[in-house]
C-alpha cells in the first residue's frame, strides 16, 4: 500500500489576520483531507474553520503532538502508513521552523513518507525581509541562554559574527522578557552596530524599525508579551 502525504500547513502569526495566511492552494488541501497532527487541537480547528474548512468538526481525526505527547511518534503515522494524506500544523507560523513539529517531519522522512511544505508566513523570514540586512548570508540562533552571564556572552558572540563576517544574526524571546533582552542587547552591542526589531508580525500594531544600537539607546519601547524577533548586523 502506497503511504499518505504528509502536508505541512502554516497557521497565522497573529489574532484576525487569517485572511492575510490563505492561498486558493491551502483552501483546496485542507478541503481534501480530514486528518491533523498540531500543536494545540482548540487553535487549529478554529484556524481550520476560518480558512474555509468544509469537513464537519466532528468528522476530523486530531493528533495532539503537545508537550505531553512526544515520546511514542509512532502514534502519529498510523494513518499516513495507511495511505492517508495528513496535515501537520503548529502553534503559528510555519511547521517545522522554531517549533517541535520538525520532529515529525524528521520522522515522516525515516518512513518514507511525502512532505510537501505549503507557502505561509514565517516571522523569521519576514523579519529578515523587513530589516534591510544581509539575506544571503545569515543564521537563526533561537532562544540565547537564560543565564545572564551565558546570554551577555552569547549576544557579544553574535555582534561580533555580525561585523565580521557580514552576517545577520536572528535571535528570539519569550514574550514576556522581551524588555530585559533588549536591554541586555543595547548593554552589550557596540553603538554602531544595526538593530532590527520586528514585533506582532502581520498583526494590527505590527512594529518593524531598523537603526543603529547608539539610536535605540534613546528610545523607550515596550515589547512585553509581543511576539518579536531581533536581528543583528
Amino acid at each position: 500500500m502506497q503511504n499518505g502525504t504528509l502536508y505541512l500547513i502554516p497557521v497565522p502569526l497573529a489574532e484576525e489576520v487569517a485572511h492575510k495566511t490563505f492561498t486558493p492552494y491551502l483552501v483546496d488541501t485542507i478541503n481534501q483531507i480530514d486528518t491533523y497532527i498540531v500543536e494545540n487541537s482548540k487553535t487549529a480547528r478554529r484556524f481550520l474553520k476560518e480558512a474555509g474548512l468544509k469537513t464537519p468538526q466532528k468528522d476530523l481525526i486530531v493528533h495532539d503532538y503537545g508537550k505531553h505527547n512526544r515520546t511514542d511518534l509512532g502514534q502519529f503515522f498510523v494513518e499516513l502508513l495507511a495511505g492517508k494524506d495528513v496535515g501537520l500544523m503548529s502553534e503559528a507560523g510555519c511547521p517545522g521552523i522554531a517549533d517541535p513539529g520538525a520532529d515529525i517531519v524528521a520522522e515522516a522522512h525515516k518512513k518514507g513518507i511525502k512532505v510537501v511544505p505549503l507557502v505561509g508566513p514565517s516571522s523569521i523570514l519576514l523579519a529578515l525581509m523587513a530589516s534591510g540586512f544581509n539575506g544571503q548570508s545569515f543564521a537563526f540562533w533561537g532562544y540565547l541562554p537564560i543565564d545572564k552571564e551565558q546570554r551577555t556572552k552569547r549576544i557579544k558572540d553574535l555582534d561580533l559574527s555580525a561585523s565580521r563576517y557580514k552576517q545577520t544574526q536572528i535571535f528570539i524571546e519569550t514574550p514576556f522578557r522581551n524588555n530585559q533582552m533588549l536591554e541586555e542587547i543595547l548593554k552589550s552591542c557596540k553603538p554602531s552596530s544595526q538593530l532590527c526589531i520586528a514585533s506582532n508580525l502581520t498583526g494590527e500594531d505590527e512594529y518593524i524599525k531598523t537603526q543603529t544600537v547608539y539610536l535605540w539607546r534613546k528610545e523607550t519601547i515596550d515589547l512585553h508579551k509581543k511576539p518579536t524577533i531581533f536581528l543583528l548586523y
